[in-house]
């Protein structure tokens, strides 16, 4: 492929999505000038993380990175998927920054992937994989993603800095999405939640939850929130806790919302002082709750932080009409759609909705279609 035909980019921004739109599409990416004024500039160990990753589930894909890490050549081969995969995420960024284009890419690989992720689970950076689990999942099914060999298995819980955590991700290869209309978030009619301890007092889930607890009851009867205190291998390597609540809707929304707490890295790799003072667990559990509350209330049948998955999955339906709602637009999010633009020329028509706050999206999807998948 001459030198020519390679789409210019800039910048160290929507890494991921720039990465997932040339592969989809089929474009070959040059991207200069990645923190080129930094004091570290350059690439990240969870980019270069992410690039090794693609080169697993892909063929003939060529990855070529200058010497400072300031320019990244990538030219997309083919989406081959398969099983029995291992891929250690690396300490920098969980697990989470991982699985958003893992899930797109492997819908259209041409086998099913099966892929065993080491990393960190939980982090306050990344949507954490109990929310994968919980939220991003389902809203796959709301694109025709059978449930079938759609699933997300935690092992091992890792908190930062060391991590040690392992889930098992599965996801089946499909011939093309469905378009949706999705513009009903319903009211909230359950909360749903897990809270995670690893190497710390089990005691801190239960207060995490009591004080979730105190806000919801107000609201609504209908709230169960589980424990997860792993010990021994199961509790990585670091010691954390943290909580991931879900509110589900009458209309069969997801709204989520999750953090974790844990020691900083230090600049030579250590830990911070563990004596050093970390957010109480009273605290996480009236945070969050709170958290949860205010993404409900901006309204959408998404929460902002699946805002730009959302937009990806309607640009890739068929050639036929999507419509969505969604809270405030996030700046996330609007790049997302300037991506989706540029990468495979689907449009968005953008409607707020004054009465309720909100937006309401319209696209007709690029058609996008997995060749290389065997017809059953």
């Amino acid at each position: 492929m001459g030198k020519g035909s390679y789409k210019k980019l800039k910048g160290s921004q929507n890494f991921r999505q720039r990465l997932i739109l040339a592969t989809l599409s089929a474009t070959p990416i040059i991207i200069k000038g990645i923190r080129a004024n930094d004091m570290l500039p350059g690439l990240r160990l969870h980019e270069v993380s992410l690039l090794r990753l693609l080169e697993k589930i892909s063929d003939d894909c060529v990855v070529k990175i200058n010497e400072t890490g300031t320019m990244v050549q990538y030219k997309p081969g083919i989406l081959m998927g398969g099983r029995h995969l291992v891929h250690d995420c690396g300490e920098s960024r969980a697990i989470g920054y991982f699985l958003e284009p893992l899930l797109v890419l492997g819908l259209f690989s041409k086998k099913a992937l099966s892929i065993r992720l080491k990393g960190i689970t939980n982090d306050s950076n990344d949507p954490c994989v109990d929310t994968f689990h919980s939220t991003t999942l389902p809203l796959l099914k709301q694109f025709g993603v059978p449930s079938e060999g759609l699933e997300l298995k935690i092992e091992s819980r890792g908190a930062p800095p060391h991590g040690g955590g392992e889930v098992l991700l599965s996801i089946p290869n499909i011939q093309s999405l469905t378009a949706v209309t999705w513009i009903d978030e319903g009211m909230v009619r359950r909360i749903r939640g897990v809270t995670f301890s690893t190497r710390v007092s089990s005691q801190f889930e239960n207060t995490m939850i009591h004080a979730a607890r105190g806000i919801f009851n107000h609201l609504l009867p209908d709230v169960h929130i589980f424990t997860d205190h792993k010990a021994g291998p199961q509790a990585g390597n670091s010691p954390g806790y943290g909580i991931s609540l879900v509110a589900e809707t009458t209309s069969g929304c997801f709204i989520s919302a999750n953090t974790a707490v844990s020691y900083a890295r230090t600049e030579d790799g250590g830990m911070e002082d563990e004596k050093g003072e970390l957010m109480p667990p009273e605290d996480v559990g009236e945070q969050i709750a709170s958290v949860l509350l205010q993404e409900i209330e901006q309204g959408g049948v998404v929460d902002t932080t699946r805002q730009g998955l959302l937009f990806l999955l309607c640009a890739l339906c068929p050639q036929d009409v999507s419509k969505i709602r969604v809270g405030k637009l996030i700046p996330h999010g609007i790049e997302v759609l300037r991506l989706i633009r540029d990468f495979l020329g689907v449009k968005f028509v953008i409607k707020p909705d004054p009465s309720t706050g909100t937006v309401i999206l319209k696209c007709v999807g690029s058609g996008l279609k997995n060749l290389s998948r065997k017809s059953s």
